[in-house]
């Protein structure tokens, strides 16, 4: 066996270079002679008789090296378990709009969104229940809040008792799970403790004058306005976002706000998603596109997975009739279309296919793929 003299590798001394078998590599002994005239014209400099082997700094043998490498990775490891989490903060719509005195625009603005038909009952002086942050009780307990200011579904409230001190006031989502109408605490057997900072100031006839005056006027209609036909694990067909001319399988993963996250069939890591509303018109009911002619991407799950069911199709927006007796659309003519793709452009178009309840399958001119991959 040999040592090299360089990085401190053993092996079999007939395997290591030169005829002297000192390196293991051409690398090491190139390495090692650079090494050597450094200490060479160093020891010079520094006025030290020349020697006739100069010292080399021999590098730690490979054993060495993994040894140290594990235990600096194990050392890695261990200080992330140690190390404290640090939350991540969303974005808070609240303190946005107080800081920069923006007005929200209200959510009767949008009729197609939840609460959007009857969100004019709610407004600023509203009391409702709500937990109570300024208690050191180790168990939850719950107070009267009034509504300071609205943005969209967001609340600015204010404990009751309060007044002009704002120091206290917090954002939350008045369609939220902790927000309940005066009474229901009492009705629901829940503590309705005032924060510490009143406490003193309160009295027992103040208090149930609040359960008797203030009220949270629909909080069944939020209750109700929150509650959404399509259910996860529902199977739809919907538009494939990679090929906009076909539909394909996806399943619903998640419900938020009336809106689906979708996830395509075959995605096994549920990475390959598509977002839209329950009432958007690029989702359908299992079997829509071979009733109408649309093209449709055939699913290579042969069977349907446990728990996944279809969705009904009443649960879909439905399409206006059309009546397609007389004049009507006709493959090859032109007209103007939003181009999908770039959706600030009008641009020109032409009727490439005719299918059944009025739908039509149209391409950009100048820009059509051969195949009709991007017709929609």
């Amino acid at each position: 066996l040999a040592t090299c003299e360089m990085c401190g590798m053993v092996g079999v001394r007939d395997a290591f270079y030169s005829k002297t078998k000192r390196f293991c590599s051409v690398s090491c002994s190139r390495s090692y002679s650079s090494n050597s005239k450094k200490a060479s014209i160093l020891a010079r400099l520094q006025g030290k008789p020349p020697t006739k082997k100069a010292k080399v700094l021999q590098k730690q043998p490979l054993v060495a090296k993994l040894a140290a490498y594990a235990q600096y990775q194990a050392t890695l490891q261990n200080q992330a378990k140690t190390k404290a989490a640090v939350p991540v903060e969303g974005f808070s719509w609240g303190n946005y709009i107080n800081s920069n005195s923006f007005t929200a625009a209200p959510v009767t603005c949008f009729k197609h969104a939840p609460m959007g038909t009857c969100w004019g009952d709610i407004s600023e002086g509203v009391r409702v229940e709500v937990p109570n942050t300024d208690c050191s009780l180790p168990t939850k307990v719950f107070w009267i809040a009034g509504i300071v200011k609205l943005a969209g579904y967001n609340a600015l409230l204010r404990y009751e008792g309060f007044e002009n001190d704002s120091s206290l006031d917090f954002w939350c989502n008045i369609c939220g799970s902790d927000i309940h109408p005066v009474g229901w605490c009492a009705t629901s057997g829940k503590p309705l403790v005032p924060p510490r900072s009143i406490r003193r100031q309160m009295t027992e006839g103040k208090q149930s004058i609040f359960l008797r005056n203030f009220f949270f006027p629909c909080y069944f209609k939020v209750s109700e306005g929150m509650q959404y036909p399509f259910k996860t694990s529902m199977r739809v067909e919907v538009v494939d976002k990679t090929h906009l001319c076909r539909t394909r399988v996806a399943v619903v993963e998640s419900v938020i706000g009336g809106r689906l996250r979708l996830v395509y069939e075959e995605s096994e890591d549920k990475s390959d998603d598509f977002w839209c509303h329950m009432y958007s018109p690029l989702i359908h009911h299992i079997g829509w596109s071979r009733s109408i002619g649309h093209r449709f991407k055939r699913s290579d799950i042969t069977k349907k997975q446990d728990g996944h069911f279809d969705a009904p199709p009443h649960l879909f927006m439905k399409v206006k009739e059309v009546d397609a007796a007389g004049e009507w659309f006709k493959e090859g003519m032109k007209l103007e279309a939003i181009d999908p793709l770039n959706l600030s452009a009008i641009c020109v178009a032409t009727i490439r296919k005719v299918l059944a309840d009025g739908y039509l399958m149209i391409g950009i001119d100048g820009s059509e793929a051969a195949d009709g991959s991007d017709w929609f």
